[in-house]
């Protein structure tokens, strides 16, 4: 349980920077600080997922609460606007905790009352329950839902054109501000409505300003709730785009619990495991009659690239096999010209192609769920032939010149375009050009021919499989050839027909980290070295060495200046996890290297209760003290930590799986 005291939530500055998060399997989310000061536009107590997981609305903003004892007024919440605080309600908070959602305790003239907050999954529902914990026979509550109605990326302004109409039954109100947006109903055990209709302006949301956008909202106030609690000491709002009985608040608490209790069920008895495991159920959501992930909150959706290399921390470090199955099958039947889609669009829009690493990352979660499960009938009947089928268009070519040259390796590239993970691009500008042969593409695809040829020989497809293993050495007598660097005792990053790419990038772990390795044991020890030396820090590996002149230490400004930092020195948490597998394989799986990497993997702890609670960043700046940047939870960084904790420190695979994790110290390096 991540706690708050008095102090943690009146030192503002320090409580705004703590987000806490809830989730529906939608890809829907409530979020806030642990002041409930809003301080970014993806900042709600509903952002309902309408076409899940896209579509995201932020439909109810926040609730404000004012506590009335004997006939005095105390305002409990908190807004940033213009050159002030107002209300100060956090003068009143006394605690918040995650517990095991989030719960604000405050103490006013000595009465002390809890409010916490859940979502319902499968649902754009999120409850809002009060406790009087000092009963006193004069106390009432009073709350004002501020709407917004408006795509999570936008912001509201004051307009003539919503319909404040309110409708009322009992114990059900309900709004829809605007036609063609989803109906708000608001489910409560209020003794008292009234409907007020007016405008809240000029809230400032201070991360937004930080990061160079627009940054001011007006929010609508369609009613008012009154509860008395000096009769009863409990409330509760039940915000939704469903009909709810607020009597059902109870229920729905206690399935929510229950559900939370199963999904970190794991035997491994480790704080930071557990942590990692009741984060990783908050990405896997909706798409179709099939599962998917989301890449980050508040604004990813759900992304090829981030889905595969998430997948086996999320879902088999976990158990989770059927969610395995789900989402491979979805993403298996979007498949085009041998290529993965790298984005799902919001709306109707088709899926984007854009991704030479996303496609190989699927031959590797289709290892991993192969090793963990046992279950290869599925794979040679669901899966083998679109992986045959995507090295086929690798070999002939496809989109955006993605092609296997005579040499065996793959090259890739077009004007304009970012095909790797280092994608970022601001207009015009490529900001980290990686066109030709980039280094852990060639990782990759030698990973993929070795895994094809093991399907080929137990799916008894002899051809195949001396076909595929001849691939496979031509790459990796050409990858050891062309992508040696003597001087630096390690890999070049990107080998395209000129002077070849000497950056110290990490791409380069990956040719150490995945199961099938084209280096020589004493190169490979030589890279992790250099890795170690030049990026890593305690919460990731830099994406740039800092004596590298283009290396940006602090990710921060405006768009131009964030993406121009983006790829050149910035910290990425789940990079850990390739690092911890490479540093494991070249020093074997000892008691020694096993406690090393828990050392690397101890800063989390820590982490988990800044920025976004029971989370891992996107991001953190280069340089110390490394700030949390970017996302305030990303499936990539917990599902990398994860899967390094479970099958690196502690060797274990939950019960279920069939095959031993030694298994993955399967590492064959190169003769």
């Amino acid at each position: 349980m991540i706690s708050f005291g008095q102090g943690g939530c009146r030192d503002l500055d320090a409580a705004l920077n703590r987000e806490w998060l809830e989730t529906n399997g939608l890809g829907g989310f409530a979020s806030s600080t642990i002041t409930g000061l809003n301080t970014r536009r993806y900042h709600g107590l509903l952002v309902a997922a309408v076409h899940p997981p896209a579509g995201r609305m932020v439909l109810l903003s926040k609730l404000e609460e004012t506590l009335i004892i004997g006939g005095k007024r105390f305002d409990l919440s908190a807004n940033q606007y213009p050159g002030v605080i107002h209300p100060q309600g956090y003068e009143y908070q006394i605690g918040f905790r995650l517990d095991p959602f989030p719960v604000f305790t405050y103490q006013v003239e000595g009465v002390e009352i809890e409010k916490s907050v859940f979502m319902v999954q499968g649902e754009n529902t999120t409850v809002v329950q009060y406790q009087l914990k000092t009963p006193h026979d004069s106390v009432r509550l009073e709350v004002r839902p501020l709407i917004a109605f408006r795509n999570y990326h936008n912001l509201e302004h004051e307009n003539s054109g919503l319909d404040p109409a309110v409708s009322s039954e009992p114990g059900l109100l309900s709004t829809a501000p605007y036609e063609g947006l989803p109906r708000l109903y608001v489910a409560h055990d209020a003794g008292d409505v009234e409907t007020t209709g007016q405008w809240y302006r000029n809230f400032e949301y201070r991360a937004e300003q930080q990061r160079g956008l627009d940054y001011r909202e007006d929010l609508f106030n369609p009613l008012v709730l009154r509860f008395d609690l000096g009769s009863r000491v409990t409330a509760a709002v039940v915000a939704s785009t469903e009909r709810h009985d607020v009597r059902e608040t109870p229920e729905l608490c206690k399935n929510e619990i229950a559900r939370r209790q199963l999904a970190v069920s794991l035997p491994l008895q480790d704080e930071l495991v557990h942590s990692l495991v009741a984060a990783a159920s908050q990405f896997i959501v909706a798409r179709g009659e099939g599962k998917t992930v989301i890449a980050g909150y508040h604004w990813f959706g759900d992304w090829g690239r981030d889905t595969m290399i998430a997948l086996p921390g999320l879902t088999l470090v976990t158990g989770r096999f059927d969610l395995a199955r789900s989402i491979l099958l979805e993403f298996a039947g979007c498949l085009d010209q041998g290529m993965l889609p790298n984005r799902f669009p919001q709306g109707d829009e088709s899926p984007e192609y854009n991704t030479v690493d996303g496609t190989l990352w699927f031959f590797e979660a289709i290892r991993a769920f192969a090793e963990y499960t046992g279950d290869y009938e599925f794979v040679r009947k669901n899966l083998y032939a679109a992986l045959t089928d995507v090295i086929a268009w690798h070999v002939r070519g496809t989109r955006y010149g993605i092609r296997v040259e005579e040499s065996g390796l793959l090259v890739a590239g077009a004007p304009g375009v970012q095909l790797t993970w280092m994608d970022a691009k601001v207009g015009d500008w490529v900001v980290t050009p990686r066109h030709g042969k980039p280094v852990e593409i060639q990782a990759l695809w030698y990973n993929a021919l070795r895994i094809l040829e093991d399907f080929a020989a137990r799916f008894n497809d002899s051809a195949a499989q001396k076909r595929y293993a001849r691939m496979a050495q031509a790459a990796r007598w050409s990858f050891n050839r062309q992508f040696w660097n003597e001087n630096a005792g390690c890999l070049y990053d990107v080998v395209n027909g000129g002077a070849p790419d000497a950056s110290i990038r990490p791409n380069q772990i990956l040719a150490v980290s995945l199961p099938h390795s084209m280096l020589a044991r004493g190169r490979a020890q030589a890279v992790v070295e250099v890795v170690a030396r030049e990026l890593l820090t305690p919460y990731g590996l830099r994406t740039l060495a800092p004596r590298d002149p283009r290396y940006v230490g602090r990710y921060t400004g405006d768009v131009r200046s964030r993406d121009s930092a983006y790829h050149q020195g910035t910290v990425w948490p789940w990079l850990l996890g390739p690092f911890l597998s490479a540093y494991v394989n070249v020093n074997g799986r000892t008691a020694k290297a096993r406690m090393q990497a828990a050392q690397w993997l101890e800063p989390f702890r820590k982490h988990l209760r800044e920025a976004g609670l029971g989370q891992v960043s996107e991001i953190l700046d280069g340089d110390p003290p490394h700030h949390p940047r970017g996302c305030i939870a990303q499936a990539w960084s917990v599902a990398e930590l994860l899967r390094a904790a479970v099958e690196e420190v502690f060797c274990a695979k939950p019960a279920e799986a069939a095959v031993s994790v030694g298994t993955t110290g399967r590492i064959a390096f190169s003769a």
